[in-house]
């Protein structure tokens, strides 16, 4: 993994998205669902896995708890897809 000065921001951005949208996915949980459960709009989860922003601590929680997953699920799966 890269020095924290050398983090691409859009790439850990893109990686979070990959690693949202796969256990998204995985759990047969939409969009739509996901927003509901998390308290944002179906909108909002589509802008995170598309990697166009990134999501803060609070957001991270909010989604993990959303998909019945502990935080730090979705952060190492995050931190897996931008190792590749």
């Amino acid at each position: 993994m890269a020095a924290p000065d050398e983090i691409d921001k859009a790439a850990l951005d893109a990686a979070f998205g990959r690693a949202l949208r796969s256990i998204r996915l995985e759990r047969g949980v939409s969009q739509e669902a996901l927003g509901l459960a998390c308290g944002r709009h179906r909108t909002f989860v589509s802008i995170l896995e598309r990697g166009t922003h990134g999501a803060s601590l609070e957001t991270v929680v909010r989604l993990a708890r959303g998909l019945g997953i502990r935080p730090s699920e979705l952060v190492r799966r995050a931190e897996d897809e931008l190792d590749g």
